[in-house]
């Protein structure tokens, strides 16, 4: 089979491919591994119950039931589902958008394949442009979605050691300084893969220097404010005609949906739904259908605040419990959990590279995710980025548990092995 360039980069093997093929075998063909590896949300039955009325209302109606499954939507998304949101947030807290700077995309992960070839790569003059990170780790589905080489830059973080064998990654901004090579700024908040929260302080610095240099700055807030709102700390959400704030459905508890919102100044809003004419031709109808009535009630703000923060909240406090307790005096650090649905683990001088941890773990019906994949724009050879690894305790209670005393046993045994 001879591929083009394009086929090559995109059909071949990555991060991403390799963590969804684990989560599709894991959720769907083997049901007794330990899934600690993507980030499917755990189990509400709350939430559930909301989304299960909410659907029924729609069936009931014909002609709701035929919007939802026999008519196109605008690549824009659903007009009503935008004017709700456009009111939820400008209620909420004190913004001016219309439905003129919202979109829907079909999932996240193809917003961001329009937004940053939008942005970076190959310019019209032929120069080149990247992505910056200003806060590496970083997720690892940006990691291959340009369409050129070199598409990403990112900024060392410095670390910080807390007690408690807890430690925290933070944005060096001495080292950060985007140029004119610079397309825009990124981070994702909180962030995926360490749960790490940027202060508002620190967004407010990283949207000035993004005003300064004159490109847009993007939030990535799939885990974040104001929903799914899995923040364990203070976090204010950031909007302005200079940001592009990226929003998700699927941490709600709809990853099935594939409903990714996307708010920004009109201008790229146009230009965004055009592409993704192109691209997607027309977004799904199911999730903007189950949520529009979350956002005219408010409901959305009760289901995250009430039952979807606390639930993830009190599964990493237990999760980071049994962590501390199975790993003992092994040299490891976790990232301090401040959101999202996952652990950071940092084994300092681990003997064994973060993917032979990770192929070993597999064999023993364990999936985490090694951690130099989320090393975005980091080309150099530290070692930190091959000592961590990424773990989710979406799935809860004994079998979290079961994987940590897992973990724990092969991370023990690659120390002495080395020392044998």
């Amino acid at each position: 089979m001879k591929l083009s360039a394009f086929g090559q980069k995109f059909a071949g093997n990555s991060g991403i491919v390799e963590l969804m093929d684990d989560l599709g075998s894991a959720l769907n063909e083997n049901p007794d591994m330990i899934f600690m590896g993507g980030g499917n949300p755990g189990r509400l039955p709350e939430v559930e119950s909301i989304f299960q009325q909410r659907l029924e209302s729609i069936m009931a109606d014909p002609q709701q039931r035929h919007s939802l499954f026999g008519i196109y939507q605008s690549p824009q998304g659903d007009r009503e589902f935008l004017e709700q949101l456009a009111a939820f947030l400008n209620k909420q807290f004190g913004w001016s958008i219309t439905a003129n700077n919202i979109a829907v995309s079909n999932g996240s992960q193809s917003a961001f394949f329009v937004l940053y070839n939008m942005f970076a790569g190959t310019m019209a003059d032929g120069s080149q442009r990247s992505i910056h990170l200003p806060l590496a780790p970083e997720y690892l589905g940006y990691g291959d979605v340009g369409l050129s080489d070199n598409f990403f830059s990112a900024t060392r973080p410095s670390i910080e050691l807390l007690d408690d064998h807890l430690f925290k990654y933070h944005v060096d901004f001495s080292q950060l300084q985007p140029d004119e090579t610079t397309a825009a700024l990124c981070v994702s908040r909180p962030t995926n893969p360490t749960g790490n929260v940027l202060t508002d302080e620190e967004i407010a610095h990283l949207d000035e220097i993004a005003i300064a240099h004159d490109i847009p700055f993007i939030i990535d807030g799939a885990y974040g404010v104001p929903f799914p709102g899995i923040i364990f700390t203070e976090a204010k959400p950031h909007w302005n005609e200079n940001t592009i704030l990226a929003l998700s459905l699927s941490k709600l508890g709809l990853p099935g949906v594939r409903t990714g919102i996307v708010i920004a100044n009109e201008e790229i809003i146009h230009a965004y739904t055009n592409a993704n004419t192109i691209v997607n031709l027309a977004c799904g109808t199911l999730g903007p259908a189950l949520a529009k009535e979350l956002f005219r009630t408010g409901e959305i703000l009760t289901l995250s605040q009430n039952h979807v923060a606390p639930f993830y909240r009190e599964g990493s406090q237990q999760t980071v419990q049994w962590f501390q307790e199975s790993l003992g005096d092994l040299p490891y650090h976790i990232h301090k959990p401040e959101g999202a649905i996952f652990l950071w683990l940092w084994f300092d001088g681990l003997p064994i590279s973060s993917q032979e941890l990770y192929e070993r773990l597999k064999k023993r019906g364990v999936l985490v995710v090694p951690g130099h994949n989320f090393f975005i724009g980091i080309d150099d050879d530290w070692r930190h980025k091959h000592e961590c690894i990424r773990v989710s305790y979406a799935q809860g209670g004994t079998i979290v548990k079961q994987g940590v005393n897992i973990i724990a046993e092969e991370v023990r045994k690659a120390y002495a092995e080395s020392e044998n």
